[in-house]
């Protein structure tokens, strides 16, 4: 399809251009997960790998050592797995995406196209990912005998929800980083940190009434609850207030990160 570009026509056709520009996503989509698994000795397994081990260090560090308690009759290695599964996915897409428009700027500076597609086509890789290590958890309750509650049903708005937490900041950290590349080095840490913030290795439940709120802030405590809960049910406390103040953190970063991408863009193509 050709595109004839006029004079404020990103303005005006933005958004209809990114439908337009689909096969383009799917492209660099695509493009992204063979390049992550290309010239890998294990390939697609290390998907499975990295929160396998995670969890493992987790639950011997945490559940051995520390003996922090644990939720109802679940396993304390099925309630962390069910809590890294959504850590795993937020951390890989808000990294991938901060980096994502400085590593095809080739493909920026030189042909038009709504930049918007480019951190968001990495966050569904990382979504891919997430689907794939899926299947350990699912032969975990099969080795535990843990039969999921109806709950479950709920699983895939919990997974939305961490696809917009995650694209938010992602959008707006990208947006800075083509400007000022330092930040490629301030996002590892920022994910590390977050890693012991969020109820991964520990229910939410240990968290002390007072500072309940401020814990809230973090958008990815509602997803890790919210998926938990799904996938332990009846073993898992679910608080709403938490949960709704997620929702709204999420929101409030989705339209900063939207409106922030979209105030820089312009400038992309001279920067990169």
């Amino acid at each position: 399809m050709q595109t004839i570009l006029e004079p404020g026509r990103a303005e005006k056709n933005y958004w209809q251009d990114l439908w337009h520009y689909r096969e383009l996503f799917q492209v660099l989509a695509w493009r992204d997960l063979s390049v992550r698994y290309k010239q890998t000795i294990i390939g697609v397994a290390w998907a499975l790998v990295r929160p396998f081990l995670t969890m493992i260090i987790f639950t011997i560090i945490f559940g051995k050592v520390a003996k922090l308690p644990t939720e109802g009759s679940a396993p304390y290695a099925l309630m962390v797995f069910a809590g890294m599964l959504p850590w795993t996915f937020f951390a890989t897409a808000l990294s991938d995406a901060s980096n994502s428009l400085v590593s095809n700027a080739n493909l920026i500076s030189k042909v038009y196209f709504p930049r918007l597609i480019v951190p968001t086509a990495t966050v569904v890789v990382a979504l891919v990912d997430f689907l794939i290590s899926f299947i350990i958890l699912v032969g975990m309750m099969i080795w535990y005998r843990y039969l999921p509650g109806w709950q479950i049903l709920l699983l895939p708005g919990f997974v939305l929800m961490a696809f917009l937490a995650s694209l938010g900041p992602g959008l707006w950290i990208t947006a800075l980083n083509v400007k000022y590349r330092d930040f490629r080095y301030v996002i590892p840490f920022m994910v590390q940190f977050g890693l012991y913030v969020s109820p991964v290795g520990f229910s939410s439940s240990v968290v002390p009434e007072k500072w309940r709120l401020l814990y809230s802030l973090n958008p990815m405590v509602g997803v890790i609850d919210g998926f938990r809960w799904c996938v332990l049910g009846r073993d898992v406390s679910f608080d709403p207030r938490t949960f709704g103040i997620s929702i709204a953190v999420t929101v409030f970063f989705l339209w900063l990160g939207i409106r922030q991408f979209r105030r820089m863009e312009k400038s992309f193509a001279d920067l990169v």
